[in-house]
């Protein structure tokens, strides 16, 4: 009886890697479940589409987060992010980023949402109960680009469902969200290069969509130029339309 191969070769010489290109893919596992690939340099990352990328049910949970929820609920003021708490919470935040990119490579956009509202949760969680700021820090300083995914994928996910005006509206929405968070670290945009231009990679994503698809302005900026033109009773009227607006949640 032959013995079964544990090695790779197959799948990084069928399966090439380029430098700069995400490479993903959606394959069958041996027991007939969906599992994800990610081709990277040293080989191929493959994660569970669902839970944890690596599968692990921590305490039975879905996600070590969830765990951590629950330990915070039955231990009240004694909780406590000790030392291997913190390096599984480092270890979810990889997990959840390299899915995140994989989905994004794939075009399954609201599967990239989830996992980013996965990540912003996480982060609001340890950063309230980290033991240092600076332990905070390291994974705040990531906020911006985690809401520039989800801002992309959120808005591409509404194009895929032939909804560009919530497209638009989803974009808007992530902008201030970044801008609050700028303001919030203390950043100014004018001095500061470490933002790698994503406020304005969304707006070149907006402009492109309202090109495309004809659409007029979005209530705010009419609103705003119709105040700036001392057009008051346009302004209320378009006050009322964005009040009457359905709220839209991704």
């Amino acid at each position: 009886m032959a013995k079964p191969k544990k090695h790779i070769d197959h799948l990084i010489r069928d399966w090439p890697y380029e430098f700069g290109d995400v490479a993903a893919r959606e394959v069958t596992g041996a027991d007939g479940r969906k599992v994800v690939q990610m081709r990277i340099d040293l080989g191929v990352l493959q994660m569970e589409i669902a839970g944890r990328p690596d599968g692990w049910r921590p305490e039975g949970f879905d996600t070590y987060f969830d765990h951590l929820l629950s330990l915070a609920f039955d231990e009240g003021e004694e909780f406590r992010l000790d030392s291997e708490r913190r390096m599984e919470v480092d270890r979810e935040f990889v997990q959840f980023y390299h899915r995140r990119i994989a989905w994004l490579a794939l075009r399954e956009f609201r599967r990239a949402v989830l996992d980013a509202d996965h990540t912003l949760a996480l982060m609001d969680f340890s950063s309230a109960h980290s033991p240092s700021e600076d332990w905070a820090d390291l994974h705040e300083q990531y906020r911006p680009f985690v809401l520039f995914h989800r801002t992309q994928a959120a808005a591409l996910a509404e194009v895929d469902d032939l909804d560009p005006e919530a497209a638009v509206d989803a974009i808007e929405s992530g902008i201030e969200r970044i801008q609050q968070v700028f303001a919030d670290q203390e950043i100014d945009l004018e001095l500061d290069e470490d933002d790698d231009g994503l406020i304005d990679k969304l707006l070149e994503l907006k402009n492109a969509l309202s090109e495309h698809y004809e659409l007029e302005p979005p209530l705010s900026e009419q609103l705003a130029e119709a105040i700036a033109r001392e057009q008051y009773e346009l302004a209320a009227k378009l006050r009322d339309r964005m009040a009457s607006k359905p709220h839209r949640k991704m």
